[in-house]
C-alpha cells in the first residue's frame, strides 16, 4: 500500500527485429520524419534540379522536345503494384470503350487479357494514344487532349513509353525528367513502409546471398574429400549416409559418370564449366539418374538445379529453426545494391534539409546529429513550424549524450546492442518522460561504461531523483555506491548462504560496518592487489600475434601486436573499437585459419604469429543453453559422471539399470507425463504461458522406480537440487566429479545449483560456468582465450576469485584477452591495449600499448588517466 508506480529498466538487448534501429528505439527518428516532410526540400536524383509541381502543358512541351517521329504510347495507370485480379477494373474500361491495356509490361487488346493470378502484384496502364511525333499544330492539339485524359483517368499521373527508353512517367502533383516524385509526407521516410522502402531490400539495407567461399572453405580438397560442405557426408561416411542409394548420391553419381567431372581432384583444379554447372545448376542440360531405394526403383531424366540454387530454395521454404540456421550457415549478408545499404527509395533520398538526407543525418553519431539539430538556424514561418520539432529532438540527443551513448549512431541496429546500451537508452527515454513519484529499478547501468561515461550516467541518476522519483540501483561500481544516499548490503555469501541483510545506511555507515565485506573493500581494508612481479613479453618467449591495417567499423587501419602467454587487457571509452578489433577480426580470422570456421571476418590485411597457438576459445556471455533442460551439470559434462556413478551402485546393478536410466532426456527412467521437463507448460494463448509443476513426478522429472536408487540418502534429482558447493561435499570421493566441481568454485559458482535451468542464470554466471568447462579440460598451453567484460555481475571478492582463475591460465602457458572497464582487473593485467581517444568515429586509433604503469604516462589516455589514480593510491 502507497508503493509509487514501478518502472524496472532492464538489461536485455533492444530488439531482435534488423529493422530496428537506435533512431527507432528513441522514437528519434519519427521525429526527424516529421521534420523532413514538413521542412525537407525535393531535389530530382537525375538532373539535380529542385521539383516542383507538374500541369499537362509543361508535360506536352517535354513530350514534344522527345526525336520526330518518335513511336509513342500514352498510357494511365489504374493499378500499381496491387495483388488481385482486378477483374472488376478491367471489364469496367472494357465498357468505357478503352481498346488496349498494358499488363505488367505487356501492351495486349482487353479480349485477350487473360485471368490475373490474384496473389502476385500487378501494373495495370491504359492506352490513351498511339502516336508518332511530329512538329505541327494538330499534333499538338492531339497530343493535349491524350495528356490531358490519361491524367484525368490516372488521377493525375500518366506515362509515356517510347521503345528501347525508359518509361517517362509524369505527374501533375510532382515531377521532373519524367519522374514522378510522391508528396512529402512522415510516410515516405519509413523504411518500414511500401511508401518509403527500397523494394529490392524491403527496407532492411541487406540482402542475403549464398557464399561460394562458405560452401566450398578449403579450395585444396576434392569433392570425394569433402571439399562441398553440403555434399560431405555422401563421401565422408557417417552411419546414416552408409547407404549409397540416397537420391543425392544418385544424383551426384549422374553428374560424375555423365558429365564427367572429376571428384578426386582439389577443387581449385577443376574448369570453371565444371563448377558452375554443380553449383548453378545445369539449366537444359540433363542426365539420367539411377535410382534403386528401398521403396522407389528405377531410371529419371533430370536437369541439375545448382547446389547454390538449391539451398537459397530450401532456406526460403523451411519452416524450422534448426534447418534455417544449417542454410544460414552458407550464407553471407551484402549491402543492398539498389539503396547501398540506406534502405529508402531513390526519390526520398534525394529530399535535403541543409544538404542532409535524413539517412545522412541518421548515419551521424549522436553527438554529430546533437551538434547538427542544434546548429540549425531557421526563420519566419519554418521557425514557426519546426521549433518544437527541434526541441524535442534535441532535447532526446541530449539524454543519450548524457548516459554516455554519444558514439552510436542513429542507424545503429537494434540487435547488435549490448545489454547495457539498450538499458541506458531505456533510461535515457525515461529521463525525457520527465515522470516524478516514480520508483525506477536497475540492474548495473554502468555496465559496459568507461569510467569517463560513468560520470555522466550519474549524473543523469542524480537528476531522476532530484525531481521527485525513487531509484533502486543493483550495481558492484565503487563510484556508483560512493555517490548514492542509501546503500543495502545482502550477504554474507551467495546462494544459500546468502539472503541476508549484512549492513545499511548511508556510504560510510557501511564503511564503518565490520560485517560487511562490501565495506571493507570500499575503504581499502581489503583489496585487490597489483602481482608483486608482472609478466612481460620478454619472460613468457618474446611471441606475438599482429594484427595489421585493420579497418572494420571505426578502425582507422590499425596494427596491433598482442604479447602470448600473458593476461592482456584491451581498455578504451565505450566504442573505441575494442570488440571490433577483438570479437569481430582477431576471433573470427584465427578461427577459420585454426579450426575451419566459418565466420565472418572483419577487414584486415593480414594476422601473423598463428603458428604459436594451437586453439581459440571465446568465453562470452551468451546463454549455455536456449531451454530449461540445459544446465550447468549437462553444460559442464559432470552429470555424464555422476550418471555413471549412479548407474555402478549395486541397487541400480541389481536392476539392470544403465547409465540411460538417468537421464532426463530420453524414455527410461524419466518421467514420461512431462517428458523429463519437471513442469508442464499451459497455453494462455493470449498471454504468457504458465508454467506448472507436473502433478506425477511433482518436479523431480524422474519416474519413481529411478528416484528409488539412492547414494547417501540422495536420489539422481536430489542431485540436481543441490548447490555447486553441496555435490562436491557428497561426491568428496569420487575424483573426476569433484575436480569439475571445484572448477565451478574456483571461479566463485559455489552456490548455483546443478539442475538450474539454463534460462534462469545470468549473462556473467553463464560465462564463468564457460570458463569452468574449459579449466577441467586437460590443458595443452599455446590456447588463446578472450573474455568480453568478464566482471559483469561480479563483486569485488568475485572478481579476486576470476583473476586467480585467469592467472592460472597465463601460468600455463595460455594468453588470456579480456575487453574490460574495471580497473581492478586492468590494473592487475600484464599488458594493456588502449583504443580510442573518444568513442564512434572519433575513436578506432590505438592510444597507448604496454604494461599498466606505461598506459598512466599517456596523455591521450582517459584509461591512463584513472588508471593512474589508483595505481599512485597503491603505491601510497
Amino acid at each position: 500500500r502507497g508503493l509509487s508506480p514501478t518502472i524496472a529498466i532492464e538489461q536485455k538487448a533492444a530488439s531482435k527485429n534488423p529493422r530496428s534501429t537506435v533512431g527507432t528505439i528513441t522514437e528519434i527518428y519519427d521525429y526527424l520524419r516529421v521534420l523532413f516532410a514538413r521542412l525537407g526540400t525535393q531535389y530530382c536524383y537525375k538532373c539535380g534540379e529542385k521539383v516542383g509541381r507538374g500541369h499537362a502543358q509543361s508535360m506536352v512541351s517535354q513530350i514534344l522536345s522527345l526525336p520526330r517521329n518518335s513511336k509513342i504510347l500514352i498510357l494511365s495507370p489504374v493499378v500499381e503494384n496491387r495483388k488481385g485480379e482486378h477483374k472488376e477494373i478491367l471489364e469496367d474500361l472494357k465498357k468505357k470503350g478503352y481498346a488496349r491495356v498494358r499488363v505488367d509490361g505487356v501492351v495486349q487488346d482487353f479480349e485477350n487479357v487473360q485471368t490475373l493470378a490474384r496473389n502476385k502484384k500487378h501494373h495495370i496502364e491504359v492506352v490513351i494514344d498511339r502516336l508518332m511525333v511530329k512538329n505541327d499544330k494538330k499534333f499538338e492539339s492531339r497530343l493535349t487532349d491524350s495528356v490531358e485524359s490519361a491524367l484525368k483517368l490516372g488521377s493525375g499521373q500518366m506515362i509515356v513509353h517510347m521503345l528501347g527508353r525508359e518509361d517517362l512517367k509524369m505527374s501533375e502533383e510532382r515531377s521532373c525528367c519524367g519522374i514522378a516524385y510522391p508528396e512529402l509526407s512522415p510516410q515516405i521516410f519509413s523504411f518500414n513502409s511500401p511508401l518509403g522502402m527500397c523494394s529490392d531490400c524491403n527496407g532492411i539495407g541487406t540482402l542475403l546471398s549464398m557464399d561460394v567461399n562458405k560452401v566450398v572453405p578449403n579450395q585444396d580438397l576434392s569433392i570425394r574429400q569433402g571439399a562441398v560442405i553440403p555434399w560431405k557426408n555422401y563421401f565422408i561416411k557417417k552411419p546414416r549416409y552408409q547407404n549409397d542409394n540416397s537420391w543425392g548420391m544418385s544424383q551426384l553419381n549422374a553428374m560424375e559418370t555423365q558429365w564427367g567431372i572429376n571428384f578426386d581432384i582439389p577443387w581449385k583444379k577443376l574448369l570453371k564449366k565444371d563448377k558452375d554447372l554443380l553449383l548453378y545448376g545445369s539449366k537444359h542440360k540433363e542426365m539420367t539418374v539411377n535410382w534403386n531405394s528401398a521403396k522407389i526403383q528405377g531410371e529419371f531424366t533430370r536437369t541439375h538445379e545448382g547446389l547454390i540454387h538449391t539451398l537459397m530454395r530450401r532456406y526460403r521454404d523451411t519452416q524450422s529453426e534448426g534447418q534455417k540456421k544449417y542454410y544460414s550457415a552458407f550464407m553471407t549478408a551484402s549491402t543492398c545494391t539498389a539503396c547501398k545499404g540506406r534502405r529508402l527509395k531513390n526519390e526520398v533520398l534525394h529530399v535535403h534539409i541543409n544538404k542532409k538526407s535524413i539517412i545522412d543525418v541518421t548515419a551521424m553519431t549522436i553527438r554529430q546529429a546533437f551538434d547538427f539539430i542544434k546548429g540549425m538556424k531557421l526563420s519566419g514561418n519554418k521557425k514557426l513550424i519546426a521549433e518544437e520539432l527541434l526541441k524535442e529532438i534535441s532535447d532526446r540527443l541530449g539524454f543519450l549524450v548524457n548516459v554516455g551513448l554519444d558514439y552510436l549512431s542513429l542507424d545503429r541496429s537494434g540487435p547488435t546492442l549490448s545489454g547495457g546500451e539498450s538499458q541506458r537508452i531505456r533510461l535515457a527515454s525515461q529521463v525525457g518522460s520527465e515522470l516524478t513519484g516514480v520508483l525506477y529499478i536497475l540492474d548495473e547501468p554502468s555496465i559496459g561504461l568507461h569510467q569517463k561515461d560513468n560520470i555522466k550516467l550519474l549524473h543523469t541518476l542524480h537528476h531522476l531523483r532530484d525531481i521527485g522519483n525513487t531509484l533502486i540501483v543493483v550495481e558492484h561500481d565503487q563510484e556508483t555506491m560512493e555517490k548514492s544516499d542509501w546503500i543495502v548490503d545482502i550477504g554474507p555469501g551467495a546462494g544459500h548462504l546468502g539472503g541476508q541483510i549484512v549492513a545499511q545506511g548511508t556510504p560510510d555507515q557501511i564503511k564503518e560496518n565490520p560485517a560487511s565485506i562490501t565495506g571493507k573493500f570500499l575503504t581499502g581494508k581489503e583489496q585487490i592487489k597489483i602481482p608483486r612481479k608482472r609478466k612481460t613479453p620478454k619472460t613468457c618467449g618474446n611471441k606475438w600475434v599482429s594484427i595489421v591495417k585493420a579497418s572494420e567499423n571505426n578502425l582507422k587501419n590499425v596494427t596491433v601486436k598482442i604479447p602470448l602467454g600473458l593476461l592482456v587487457a584491451v581498455t578504451g571509452v565505450s566504442g573505441a573499437g575494442k570488440s571490433t578489433l577483438i570479437n569481430q577480426i582477431l576471433y573470427p580470422a584465427i578461427a577459420v585459419n585454426l579450426h575451419g570456421s566459418q565466420m565472418n571476418v572483419g577487414k584486415h590485411e593480414k594476422i601473423t604469429g598463428l603458428s604459436h597457438l594451437n586453439k581459440i576459445i571465446n568465453i562470452d556471455q551468451k546463454p549455455i543453453g536456449r531451454t530449461p533442460r540445459s544446465n550447468p551439470a549437462t553444460y559442464t559434462k559432470v552429470f555424464d559422471h555422476i550418471r555413471d556413478f549412479f548407474a555402478m551402485l549395486p541397487e541400480s546393478k541389481a536392476r539392470g539399470y544403465k547409465k540411460g536410466r538417468y537421464s532426463f532426456n530420453v524414455k527410461g527412467g524419466r518421467c514420461e507425463a512431462c517428458k523429463g521437463d519437471g513442469h508442464i507448460k499451459v497455453e494462455m494463448h493470449f498471454l504468457a504461458d504458465v508454467f506448472v509443476p507436473c502433478e506425477v513426478c511433482h518436479g523431480k522429472r524422474f519416474n519413481r522406480a529411478t528416484l528409488e536408487i539412492l547414494y547417501k540418502d540422495h536420489s539422481i534429482s536430489d542431485v540436481l537440487d543441490l548447490s555447486v558447493v553441496q555435490a562436491r561435499d557428497l561426491f568428496a570421493s569420487h575424483p573426476k566429479i569433484k575436480h569439475i566441481l571445484g572448477t565451478l568454485m574456483d571461479v566463485g559458482l559455489t552456490y548455483i545449483k546443478l539442475g538450474q535451468a539454463a534460462t534462469t542464470l545470468s549473462g556473467g554466471e553463464a560465462q564463468r560456468i564457460k570458463l569452468a568447462r574449459e579449466l577441467a579440460k586437460r590443458d595443452t598451453g599455446d590456447t588463446l582465450y578472450i573474455l568480453d567484460e568478464p566482471t559483469t555481475g561480479l563483486h569485488f571478492q568475485d572478481v579476486k576469485l576470476l583473476l586467480k582463475v585467469l592467472a592460472r591460465l597465463t601460468s600455463a602457458g595460455n594468453t588470456v584477452i579480456i575487453i574490460e572497464h574495471n580497473l581492478d582487473v586492468i590494473k592487475t593485467s600484464d599488458w594493456v591495449i588502449d583504443l580510442g581517444p573518444e568513442g564512434g568515429s572519433s575513436g578506432g586509433e590505438i592510444i597507448a600499448q604496454g604494461s599498466p604503469e606505461k598506459i598512466t604516462g599517456s596523455s591521450k589516455s582517459y584509461t591512463g588517466h584513472y588508471l593512474k589514480k589508483i595505481l599512485n593510491c597503491l603505491a601510497r
